[in-house]
């Protein structure tokens, strides 16, 4: 089988080359591509050293899967032309999430919205994947009324420019900045850009992602982003109103039994998510699970993932392996 990789030698192209290895594509052969100015070098796949080439070269090939992790305008450029070539493509940009004909998968939730005939597949926003993968055995159960999120977002979520950033300014040396501001020893309010109504695209996507995945559009989703300075995942602080009341051992009950999520929620002995032990792992992290006792029906939880992981190019390669397993 062959697996266009486009962005391949970004920060979660790599990431998808070593989560390609370890969930069982080792033996396939990797075609990866990327940008003018990339093509020519190496990378490596399974123990071998592979040429990238152009994403025209890789669309000839006609694979039969492509893995997308280039932006959203190399997306919407180049996805129809490999869907032409009967490629099915999986994109991790935000080019095609709000697309009502293309599904947005987290496939623990919503793999049947895939139909046959779907050649370009949306992987949603990684703040997205980790938020819902926590909520969606609650909303099934209860379903959900109001969410207010504030997300504390891994540099990682912007790339190897912001991940040098940080590492030079704490060295204390000159460096191109990714951001605004200095990272170290700071934090932002600032993810994506800002939008007329005053929120960002980052705050946009949590809202219009959920109730996509969720299906249910009346869900109210107030949402912050925030950037912070650190490397091993994304945060959240989720505060979620549902319409039916909830007994919270059954909340442990549904959060224990979601494929995919595990619960760390012990006070008496410091144990909760944190991203320091997130970092390079599958799972979407639960903890500080608490009912709100200033209004009824309300839970609060702290989310953690690894935002490379979970949030791009693990759930990325689990459309395909689903995809490939059917």
């Amino acid at each position: 089988m062959k697996i266009a990789l486009v962005g391949a030698t970004g920060l979660v192209g790599g990431v998808m080359r070593k989560v390609l290895e370890e969930r069982g594509f080792g033996d396939c052969e990797l075609i990866p591509a990327a940008s003018a100015r990339s093509v020519g070098k190496k990378v490596t796949f399974a123990g071998k050293v592979c040429n990238v080439v152009s994403v025209e070269e890789a669309i000839e090939q006609a694979p039969e899967y492509a893995i997308f992790s280039a932006g959203s305008g190399p997306s919407l450029q180049y996805a129809p032309l490999f869907a032409q070539k009967g490629t099915v493509v999986i994109d991790n940009s935000s080019a095609w999430r709000s697309d009502p004909d293309i599904p947005l998968v987290v496939p623990e939730i919503n793999g049947d919205v895939i139909r046959p005939a779907d050649h370009i597949i949306a992987n949603p926003n990684c703040s997205t994947i980790q938020m819902v993968m926590a909520l969606a055995p609650l909303h099934k159960r209860y379903r959900i009324k109001r969410i207010v999120v504030s997300t504390y977002q891994s540099i990682t979520g912007t790339g190897m420019k912001a991940v040098n950033q940080l590492a030079k300014e704490r060295a204390g040396e000159p460096c191109d900045m990714a951001y605004p501001y200095q990272i170290d020893m700071n934090l932002f309010p600032h993810g994506g850009t800002f939008e007329e109504n005053g929120y960002t695209t980052e705050e946009t996507k949590l809202l219009n992602e959920t109730r996509k995945i969720l299906r249910d559009n009346e869900i109210g989703v107030s949402a912050t982003v925030v950037r912070v300075p650190v490397t091993g995942g994304h945060s959240e602080s989720v505060n979620v109103e549902f319409y039916e009341d909830f007994e919270m051992s059954e909340v442990y009950d549904l959060l224990n039994n979601m494929p995919g999520v595990v619960v760390q929620d012990n006070p008496a002995e410091n144990l909760y998510p944190m991203p320091l032990f997130a970092k390079d792992k599958d799972e979407v992290f639960v903890g500080r699970i608490r009912r709100d006792f200033s209004q009824p029906k309300t839970l609060n939880l702290w989310v953690v993932a690894d935002n490379l992981r979970k949030g791009a190019a693990t759930n990325a390669i689990q459309i395909m392996q689903m995809l490939v397993n059917r």
